[in-house]
């Protein structure tokens, strides 16, 4: 039924011109404070409605910002502490915290470009700079684990005395706090907006939070007379980043791949069915895209639907979909009989 998917199209431009920043009744600037203001200002389509891509960039480039402010201060305190105390290991773990503030800054840009409209050149918007930043989170772990197993195999074999346990304890403790106040921040927001590199950044902070916490359970071993206790936790501490990494890379690597969740496309493939008219689903494809889910699917319906119909069923459709499938974006979506593939879904 050709007029039934020209409808489905038809309808899917209609929808689609939402996403296009026609400019009406703002005024933008020129070259680097117009890009400035169009990247880090919140836009809006010509029905003056926040796009709901926009907000949950926002709130990204907000918790990721709120880390960045988090663990700035946390290192400012542990660098005055090192000062007075001059202890190495802390200084130490001073730099290793000063390096995942610095993680927060690809994914400030990868949510600020997401802010932006779509464009003629990136017709799909700039949801791989989320992807992008996820594999440079992913890189700063692997190093961390390399940097924590390299420190402790060498502690094993070379210790060294630890001096000023009081100030390096506090240190530890505040270390543990900042990281894990991050922590906390970045996976539940990741999670809410669905950002698999805002929830790896926040894994790796959990990760940093028990380093800290690690020295400070190293500072009662050497209060006890038990040095060795050092290397050893930092041993197990590698263990558990390589455990990290494994799930964040995969998370990642994934949706790079276009790999979606099996659960998320048994949502995609059930939710037009809860529309009156709909006799199927055929053709389910579904990719992430940043931190939305886009999908790729044909509705059976009566052959002898008219054309009016098909576009209400088509409208209805995405509806559902954007009511039952969590951090739904858009959808393409075709309307009419059942196909010679009938039943079948994508892989």
């Amino acid at each position: 039924m050709t007029d039934h998917d020209h409808t489905a199209d038809h309808d899917h431009h209609q929808h689609g011109h939402a996403g296009h920043d026609h400019g009406h009744g703002h005024e933008h600037k020129s070259g680097i404070l117009g890009w400035l203001q169009h990247t880090f200002a919140h836009s809006h389509d010509v029905h003056d409605k926040v796009d709901d891509v926009m907000e949950s960039s926002a709130k990204g480039f907000w918790a990721t910002k709120w880390a960045l402010i988090s663990l700035g201060i946390t290192s400012i305190v542990q660098i005055v502490i090192v000062w007075y105390s001059g202890s190495t290991a802390l200084f130490a773990d001073t730099v290793h915290n000063l390096g995942d503030g610095a993680n927060s800054i690809p994914l400030l840009i990868a949510f600020a470009l997401q802010r932006r409209a779509r464009s003629r050149r990136f017709t799909y918007g700039y949801g791989r700079t989320e992807d992008l930043a996820g594999l440079f989170i992913v890189l700063t772990i692997a190093i961390s684990a390399a940097v924590a197993g390299y420190e402790s195999i060498r502690k094993l074999f070379d210790p060294e005395p630890m001096g000023y346990l009081g100030w390096v304890a506090a240190a530890a403790l505040i270390g543990f706090i900042g990281n894990e106040a991050v922590a906390i921040l970045q996976i539940r927001t990741g999670r809410q907006i669905g950002s698999a590199a805002l929830v790896a950044d926040g894994q790796h902070a959990r990760i940093d939070g028990f380093t800290s916490l690690a020295v400070l359970i190293a500072v009662f071993g050497a209060m006890l007379g038990i040095p060795i206790l050092d290397p050893i936790i930092g041993l197990l501490i590698t263990i558990t980043i390589l455990v990290i990494l494994k799930s964040a890379s995969t998370s990642i690597f994934r949706r790079i791949l276009d790999g979606i969740e099996p659960e998320i496309l048994e949502q995609v493939e059930h939710a037009p069915l809860h529309v009156e008219g709909v006799q199927g689903v055929e053709r389910v494809r579904a990719r992430w895209l940043g931190h939305k889910v886009h999908a790729d699917l044909h509705v059976v319906v009566d052959r002898g639907m008219s054309v009016d119909d098909a576009a209400t069923i088509a409208t209805a459709v995405k509806a559902a979909l954007a009511e039952h499938v969590p951090a739904f974006g858009e959808a393409m979506i075709s309307v009419g009989p059942a196909t010679v593939e009938a039943g079948a879904t994508a892989p």
